[in-house]
């Protein structure tokens, strides 16, 4: 299950923030593309990955390099890569935030609510408090408490 932080101050100092996820994707996680990728390229972009650096559009079926897919899937794609690092969830959309909250591992960033309707279970930490959310309104209540 993927951990949520809502507050920067939160993530703990010995992992790894990743605000960029396109720059972070091209420089690292499409080095290291396998067949988990496919799948997730696929669900999320309606993108076919055709070589190691290489997508069939959905649109047209014409072959792009890797670095064509959309930035929640590259994020979704980062998350799943290195699940020790931190990532910012703002540039996610619906489809990819169904696909990230599925994820058995990894961790992520966003100072307001980005949840997806069709939710099972995540872990959130606030400070030194952790715990499990299970439903999308207790979610979207911890993400709104101010504290």
């Amino acid at each position: 299950m993927i951990t949520i932080y809502k507050d920067r101050k939160d993530i703990p100092q010995n992992m790894e923030y990743v605000e960029l996820n396109d720059v972070f994707f091209n420089k690292n996680t499409a080095l290291v593309l396998d067949e988990r990728a496919k799948k997730i390229a696929e669900q999320i972009d309606g993108a076919v990955l055709v070589g190691k650096f290489k997508i069939k559009s959905k649109f047209n079926g014409v072959i792009l390099d890797v670095d064509c897919l959309s930035t929640g899937c590259k994020t979704v794609l980062n998350v799943l890569y290195f699940p020790e690092k931190v990532f910012c969830l703002k540039e996610c959309g619906e489809n990819a935030l169904e696909v990230l909250y599925s994820l058995s591992q990894g961790a992520v960033y966003c100072d307001y609510a980005m949840i997806p309707f069709d939710m099972e279970e995540v872990q959130v930490c606030e400070g030194t408090e952790t715990k499990r959310i299970q439903d999308y309104e207790m979610l979207k209540e911890w993400w709104s408490d101010e504290e």
